[in-house]
């Protein structure tokens, strides 16, 4: 997710050439990232962290202390940092980075291919105007959303960070039936990921609900009706409100360890 952002801001106006730090551990990967022009690549924090105005932070939230540790003394109180790990609070980065001045997100998955929705919130040490170029870095993968509280950035990991999980594990259900009434592997893909493209092409372009839409194409005692009645039989609404609620609350309990 680090790279996906990183690819983004560079390839926008808002960033000069030659003007967006990485820095990263694994030596196959800084040797990958040395081909990209758009790049200054490090393997030092002491070269690139006291220069940098401000900071994204994009590790697992497991790797986050010993980071901090290493950052801790080379840092500045102009500095903004953008978490884009789940779970960590603001309060917790601040206390740990002896900072003020954080802004902390939930990016997700579609970012890779510029239709990524980033929520986003701020401490109160963050102006306004930072606040705005915050957000036109964040826009360079897709959109954002600013969020008063925390417990909206959490609210968002099981709505849009975890999200994509859950569309792929009902096109994954649909691929397993086509593939099951005797469709090709080429032909199961088609049919499938081409009915939720037009499927959210037709909500995005109107001002229909969901709902609305199905009783568009349900008829009484169609095929249609007997795929909805099945799904209602099952609970299925209610299991995927279930889901979404459960990344919720894990989000939450990550924020708490």
């Amino acid at each position: 997710m680090g790279l996906t952002y990183a690819e983004g801001m560079a390839s926008s106006p808002l960033i000069s050439k030659n003007k967006l730090r990485i820095y990263d551990t694994d030596p196959k990967k800084i040797k990958t990232l040395r081909k990209d022009s758009r790049f200054m690549v490090y393997n030092n924090l002491e070269d690139c962290l006291p220069k940098a105005d401000m900071v994204f932070i994009a590790v697992k939230p497991y790797h986050s202390d010993d980071l901090f540790q290493q950052m801790i003394p080379m840092l500045n109180d102009g500095q903004i940092f953008v978490s884009l790990m789940a779970g960590v609070t603001i309060e917790t980065i601040q206390s740990k980075l002896e900072a003020k001045k954080v802004v902390r997100t939930m990016p997700n998955l579609p970012a890779q291919v510029g239709k990524g929705v980033t929520s986003y919130t701020e401490s109160k040490e963050v102006s306004k105007i930072e606040l705005i170029m915050v957000r036109n870095l964040l826009d360079t993968t897709g959109t954002s959303i600013h969020v008063d509280t925390e417990k909206f950035i959490d609210a968002s990991t099981g709505i849009s960070g975890s999200g994509p999980a859950y569309v792929f594990y009902f096109m994954q259900s649909m691929l397993e039936a086509a593939l099951k009434m005797g469709f090709s592997d080429y032909d199961s893909k088609v049919l499938v990921s081409n009915t939720f493209e037009g499927a959210i092409e037709l909500f995005n372009q109107s001002d229909l609900s969901p709902e609305n839409w199905i009783d568009r194409v349900a008829s009484k005692g169609g095929t249609t009706q007997a795929a909805i009645d099945s799904m209602e039989d099952n609970n299925v609404k209610e299991r995927i409100k279930d889901a979404a609620y459960a990344a919720f609350n894990r989000a939450v309990e990550l924020g708490k360890a």
